[in-house]
């Protein structure tokens, strides 16, 4: 889901947010010595200046009339953008397995690891908790797969049927990718630029990938691709808005969910259903994976009088919308619907135009939040 001023990629890793790559602006004087600077710090003049860019052009909403058009025809709107676009407009985000390494684990390790792991070596972490861990290989596996497990943690009566009847509930109806070991679910796939790197790149056996989009364009242009292989991916028309429709798989399925430039394109006031209703599908253990737009990220600062929706909220020229979020917004959506952090991270970015001497500040923020394990109470 894009239109202008969309997504742009993180590059490279190490420094003191291996994620977010490791070229620092110290000399302001260089700035226009390479084409974009990592981690950059905001001056409080700076955010003081966006803060009143945002009330300028916050000051003046679009009519009633309009927002409820672009609420009932969204899927219109971003059905145009793709008739328009195709899959033209976005390049593969390969980049997406340096910032989620959880989807394709299998290559993000050393083969020793596993005999490490079996000896009960220690294995190198790269960052804390809060600036992006690398889960091992087999904790993750061990969330994900076994995520019904902690079996000395409960009666062994009740164990037993706790199993028997989740698996009955998944088994109950055959479903796409359902012999699969591992299931990842990306929501607003778009054309597949996240989809197809990670059928490339995780060769895992076991693997299913599942997109849906609420464009029957984007989703026809994922099917015809001559990378979609249905022995390995489902992609499926689908409004995460939608209450009344459901996802093609059961509660506690799938190990991933994927949000990349998605949460921001719907209303506000329906973002925590949605979120509600993703955590259900996951594992135990198992994870969502999200970056957006940030407060104050360069598109914000550019919109003009008229096209705010509501605060925070804007509609673009084709007709999208976006919205630019907070740390603690996205960390109340999370954890309202049970989810525990395990990243929640701002890249403030500057990139440069050469050319033009022009400075362009980026804000994302990118999130993990893992469904946890069954408690001893359950």
């Amino acid at each position: 889901m894009a239109g202008c001023y969309r997504e742009e990629v993180p590059v490279a890793r190490g420094g003191k947010r291996q994620q977010f790559g490791s070229r620092f602006l110290s000399d302001p004087a260089r700035v226009f010595h390479h084409n974009a600077w990592d981690n950059v710090e905001w001056s409080e003049e700076q955010a003081a200046a966006a803060e009143r860019k945002v009330q300028e052009n916050s000051s003046q909403r679009v009519c009633q009339e309009k927002q409820v058009d672009y609420e009932i025809n969204a899927h219109k709107y971003w059905n145009d953008f793709y008739k328009i676009h195709e899959n033209g407009f976005f390049k593969d985000r390969h980049w997406l397995f340096t910032e989620f390494p959880e989807l394709a684990p299998s290559q993000n390790q050393n083969p020793l690891i596993g005999l490490l792991v079996e000896n009960k070596s220690e294995i190198p972490q790269s960052g804390s908790c809060e600036d992006g861990p690398r889960l091992r290989i087999e904790e993750q596996h061990k969330c994900s797969l076994n995520s019904l497990s902690h079996e000395t943690q409960m009666p062994p009566v009740e164990e037993n049927v706790t199993k028997k009847l989740s698996q009955l509930e998944i088994c109950a109806d055959e479903f796409p990718g359902s012999s699969a070991t591992y299931r990842i679910l990306e929501v607003g796939c778009g054309v597949g630029n996240t989809v197809f790197p990670i059928l490339q790149t995780n060769n895992d056996p076991g693997l299913f990938v599942y997109c849906c989009d609420f464009s029957p364009t984007a989703i026809e242009l994922v099917q015809t691709n001559s990378e979609y292989d249905p022995s390995r991916c489902f992609a499926f028309v689908h409004d995460l808005c939608d209450e009344d429709k459901s996802y093609p798989v059961p509660t506690d399925s799938l190990d991933i969910i994927v949000l990349i430039f998605v949460l921001s394109a719907i209303v506000p006031d329906k973002m925590q259903k949605a979120i509600d209703r993703l955590s259900r599908l996951l594992k135990p253990g198992g994870m969502m994976l999200l970056r957006d737009y940030g407060r104050y990220d360069m598109a914000q600062l550019r919109f003009k009088k008229g096209q705010c929706l509501s605060g925070n909220f804007y509609v673009r020229g084709d007709g999208t919308r976006v919205y630019f979020f907070t740390q603690d917004e996205l960390d109340t959506l999370f954890t309202t619907a049970g989810l525990e952090k395990v990243q929640n991270l701002v890249d403030r970015r500057l990139q440069v135009n050469r050319g033009k001497q022009l400075t362009m500040y980026r804000v994302w923020i990118q999130c993990k939040y893992r469904k946890p394990l069954l408690s001893n109470a359950s």
